[in-house]
């Protein structure tokens, strides 16, 4: 029987620099799986998520293409707690099934998961490992200004809406700071994957 994939989770808040670590660890030899990707997919116009958000949330987070416009939902739940903790509730259970399917579907001997609310879904539990990436707020606002074409204060409601972060780091094994240049990030990285292989059995990482 094929031995299951040694798991590392990797989290931290919104615009933290979760996909310079998954890329790292791609370069590694890990096989990624990044959350974001697959809730798209769960998403997609005809697919059973996509109702389910369309009914609750109304007409109004459809674009007209009919796929779910991530811009008008964000600023729907980002601007409201409770219908942020509702979404929540509507997509993680999905979410996280399809992203153990595809651990246990693995034949890879590492396998990376980038989610920001890996804790707070439940996920860490199907994890070996937990690495949270941290940087400071401010750096997350600019980013995500960058990253999605967010005005400032769209930007800076989103990662004033990510939890404290106080789960992470309690739940963590390796704490990344990304508040300077990407080499130094790699370097942690590589140091953090060195590391997880002398803690792991070679019959899973070789």
């Amino acid at each position: 029987m094929t031995a299951r994939p040694f798991v590392i989770g990797v989290t931290g808040n919104i615009a933290c620099g979760k996909s310079l670590v998954l890329r790292t660890l791609a370069d590694l030899g890990a096989a990624t799986i990044d959350a974001d990707t697959v809730y798209h997919g769960l998403i997609a116009p005809g697919e059973p998520l996509w109702g389910v958000l369309r009914d609750r949330f109304g007409p109004g987070i459809i674009a007209p293409d009919q796929s779910i416009d991530r811009r008008a939902l964000g600023r729907l739940v980002f601007s409201e707690p409770n219908l942020l903790a509702e979404l929540d509730a509507l997509t993680h259970p999905a979410v996280v099934l399809a992203i153990q399917r595809q651990i246990a579907e693995s034949l890879a001997q590492v396998v990376a998961v980038d989610a920001v609310k890996l804790i707070e879904s439940g996920l860490d539990r199907s994890c070996d490992a937990v690495w949270v990436v941290i940087c400071r707020p401010e750096q997350s606002v600019e980013r995500l200004m960058r990253r999605n074409d967010l005005s400032r204060d769209d930007a800076s409601a989103r990662v004033v809406a990510q939890p404290s972060g106080e789960a992470n780091l309690v739940r963590s094994g390796l704490v990344i700071e990304n508040s300077g240049t990407r080499d130094q990030t790699r370097t942690q990285v590589i140091r953090g994957w060195r590391n997880a292989l002398r803690l792991d059995t070679t019959e899973k990482i070789v």
